[in-house]
């Protein structure tokens, strides 16, 4: 039976303009979507996309990391300089990929950036594990961060977890409702959070001024008194400070959503720069100053030895601040920034899958987008069951050293990358070009990340992230390389396009 809603005409009014017309495959019959331009829609602005990377970077990083960062620096000084030295890392970072980002301005980022230089093998191995390791991790962590401040608020005997795991899942599947809505919608959330997360860190650098105000300067004049002079104890407290700036490089996975992501050197001679790399260099411009005077502040207020002996650090600052009555309003403001930041993983690196799958190399009903809403609602479903899978672990630790150790390999890739494309692309106009010594130290820093966990203090999470990245092989060689068609997931396409009412997309440039 044919579906009325299917078979009509769609204007442009609906973001698409389609026609379908039911054909019979096997026996069964079958919507065709015939896409005549189907492609995400460009939603997002600078306002939007800076906001995709600091809410998506402001999680709940910088309410955990200063603690192991003075941990493993051992003086105010020093652990100040980390935090402004990862926010240089970070900006060299982003600057690279903006000039990937508008090389190939494909949605995805390292997946087509790797596919471009090191082959479809390497682009396969990565959209893998984002798919099955990195996004879905990232999702756990930060919604067990979200639940565990939730619970804070409510009184528990013990340390119950199936509460917290179900608070969890309820705000994974809240954030895969929103996203599969509109992404205007999942835009606007993102901008209100990353609002809400920013008011509550403004509340502390100027309480920390204030405090500074007072005089309460003892701590700060510590400077680098106790200073570390261990190369792995450097290694550390900069893999805890990269944890509170992941998310720099988040707005290359949805460029083909982004309003002018650039101006082609070919149309204009003036300013080269738009939306991408301005966001780019803003989101992580403004993030560097927040956590460096976010970090002053809780130095000025709890000193060395509280900052060391807190487990809530934006709290205890509340308490000594505002006091205990107006102190509950932290957790509700971490709450909002760890939900900003999934909110921001779930709209920016679900894409990897999106666009792997329009490639050919996961299921092409995992690219379908939904003709109504423009969504890709079978990725983003996809995305968050297995997110769901992740809680049952529940180990926040463990999940952390997954997703660490296989990123910083991926972003080492992706700069590799860069400096291949400098000499295979290199007569194809570059809207930005950034300056080689950026890139080379990105990587080197970031190779450092990779080694020295592994040489200091290995783990099986390691091994067990090499594995799973290598075992994706397994699908590769039969299903990719050698093109072993499933027709007997035909139906299951079939029931997909019906129940959810998508349509295939293939990426169109914006000259055509």
């Amino acid at each position: 039976m044919d579906n009325p809603a299917l078979c009509r005409e769609y204007t442009e009014d609906d973001g698409v303009k389609l026609k379908k017309r039911p054909v019979t495959i096997g026996g069964a019959p079958r919507v065709e979507v015939e896409p005549t331009g189907i492609k995400l829609r460009r939603n997002v602005g600078l306002i939007s996309g800076t906001s995709v990377i600091v809410g998506t970077i402001i999680g709940s990083g910088i309410f955990i990391s200063p603690k192991g960062v003075l941990q493993e620096t051992g003086s105010v000084g020093l652990s100040l300089v980390v935090w402004a030295a990862g926010g240089m890392l970070s900006l060299m970072g982003a600057l690279s990929y903006a000039e990937l980002g508008t090389l190939i301005s494909k949605s995805g980022a390292e997946y087509h950036y790797l596919m471009a230089a090191l082959g479809r093998v390497v682009a396969f191995l990565f959209a893998w594990t984002k798919v099955i390791i990195l996004t879905p991790s990232s999702l756990a962590i930060i919604c067990l961060t979200f639940a565990e401040y939730v619970m804070s608020l409510i009184e528990f005997c013990g340390e119950p977890q199936i509460p917290k795991k179900m608070i969890a899942a309820l705000a994974i599947l809240t954030l895969a409702i929103v996203n599969s809505l509109d992404t205007t919608l999942a835009a606007s959330v993102q901008v209100f959070f990353t609002g809400a997360k920013l008011i509550a860190l403004v509340i502390i650098v100027i309480g920390g001024l204030i405090w500074l105000g007072k005089g309460e300067v003892a701590t700060l004049q510590k400077g680098f008194e106790g200073s570390t002079s261990s190369p792995s104890g450097m290694a550390l407290a900069f893999y805890d400070a990269m944890w509170a700036y992941d998310g720099w490089h988040s707005l290359n996975y949805i460029t083909e959503e982004l309003k002018t992501p650039y101006v082609s050197i070919l149309t204009y001679s003036g300013s080269l720069l738009r939306n991408l790399p301005r966001a780019n260099v803003l989101g992580v411009l403004l993030v560097t100053g927040i956590y460096v005077l976010t970090n002053i502040s809780y130095l000025a207020v709890l000193g060395t030895e509280g900052l060391l002996n807190s487990s809530a650090v934006a709290l205890e600052w509340g308490e000594v601040v505002l006091g205990k009555r107006v102190a509950v309003i932290m957790p509700l403001f971490v709450m909002c920034s760890t939900i900003g930041a999934a909110n921001g993983t779930m709209f920016a690196g679900g894409r990897t899958l999106y666009v792997a799958a329009r490639e050919n190399q996961f299921p092409e009903v995992l690219s379908y987008v939904n003709v109504r809403r423009v969504t890709p609602i079978p990725c983003i479903i996809f995305t968050t069951v297995v997110a769901l899978l992740m809680l049952i672990p529940g180990d926040i630790g463990s999940l952390i050293n997954f997703v660490s150790f296989a990123s910083w390999m991926f972003y080492s890739l992706a700069i590799v990358s860069l400096i291949v494309l400098r000499f295979i692309r290199k007569n194809e106009p570059r809207p930005i070009k950034v300056f080689i010594l950026f890139p080379i130290t990105f990587l080197c820093c970031s190779l450092y990340l990779v080694v020295a966990p592994i040489i200091q203090n290995p783990r099986l999470e390691f091994l067990y992230a090499f594995l799973i990245i290598i075992g994706g092989l397994v699908f590769y060689v039969p299903f990719v390389h050698f093109r072993i068609h499933k027709s007997c997931f035909n139906p299951v396409t079939l029931f997909v396009q019906l129940l959810m009412e998508v349509g295939p997309s293939s990426y169109v440039p914006d000259s055509e």
